[in-house]
């Protein structure tokens, strides 16, 4: 997939969400007020960070796919997952807010008795949020997007907090405000984990990480059917954002010529960068058999 077609499904993703995100926060405010409860309009203004979150995202991919250039010959791949750190951190701060809050209401007893309407707001954001993770969560994975991962799980934490309003809503109506509160706490430890991994998956894809051992295995069989290598002397990998660069020495024949080795060489890196298409660009270096 070229970077154009990456671009163009994740501004499809992203206005989509943006869209969805402002029709549902401006409900849920409407009628967290209407309605008395808190939770709810909580809620909605939450549903409202996610419209920021997806625009980071965005402008994330948008520059991560930008050609190589002489200040930046390796490429710009690395902004994506600065963008993710980035998405990570507002998850966890919405996260630490939620449970805080939770925390503050159970320990202050500040309890409402909100209206039966806010139970149908909270019912709906469920429905929309979750479809708004799946459908995100499919593009980043065909686009293989960390920014747009920490998007969708961005979408997923706003429908567990609007599983918490509803439940908050629903034990409050019956008599146990408490709920809200308790759910709240929970809530935010799972959003807070999602938050965590984010994090550091980003941190692995920006300080140089191997690939993962499949993906070295692949490199390796590819490497040893090509025809002319005797052995693979040494196989580096590095994990670039959604890219990977190979590092490759090999050993051949000691009695070729230098045109020989090196059309060895070229093909061993032409397998490899079109059979894996992670691999962004393979180096190769050679060896002769013997003579190490």
């Amino acid at each position: 997939m070229n970077n154009e077609q990456r671009i163009k499904i994740a501004n499809r993703i992203s206005v989509v969400t943006i869209i969805a995100n402002i029709i549902l926060s401006v409900i849920k405010v409407i009628v967290g007020f209407i309605g008395k409860s808190n939770a709810v309009i909580a809620d909605g203004f939450h549903s409202l960070s996610d419209v920021f979150s997806t625009i980071v995202a965005l402008i994330g991919i948008r520059l991560a796919n930008k050609e190589d250039d002489e200040n930046h010959p390796y490429g710009h791949e690395k902004i994506e997952p600065v963008m993710g750190k980035i998405l990570a951190n507002i998850l966890l701060i919405t996260a630490l807010f939620m449970g805080y809050n939770g925390i503050k209401n159970i320990i202050q007893g500040n309890y409402t008795i909100p209206e039966k309407i806010t139970i149908y707001a909270a019912v709906f954001s469920i429905i929309v949020k979750e479809w708004m993770y799946r459908y995100t969560v499919k593009g980043a994975k065909k686009i293989d997007s960390s920014a747009l991962l920490a998007d969708a799980w961005h979408h997923r934490s706003d429908a567990l907090s609007s599983v918490g309003s509803l439940l908050g809503v629903t034990g409050a109506i019956l008599g146990y405000p408490i709920l809200d509160s308790i759910a709240a706490v929970i809530i935010s430890v799972f959003v807070a984990k999602v938050a965590i991994d984010i994090y550091l998956q980003s941190i692995k894809e920006l300080i140089d990480s191997a690939a993962d051992e499949e993906t070295i295995d692949d490199i390796r069989k590819i490497i040893l059917e090509t025809e002319g290598v005797i052995q693979i002397d040494e196989l580096k990998t590095r994990i670039h954002a959604n890219k990977l660069y190979a590092d490759v020495e090999i050993s051949v024949s000691k009695d070729l010529s230098v045109s020989q080795a090196h059309d060895i060489a070229e093909n061993v890196h032409y397998k490899i960068e079109k059979q894996i298409k992670k691999v962004k660009h393979c180096m190769v270096h050679v060896n002769p058999f013997g003579e190490r």
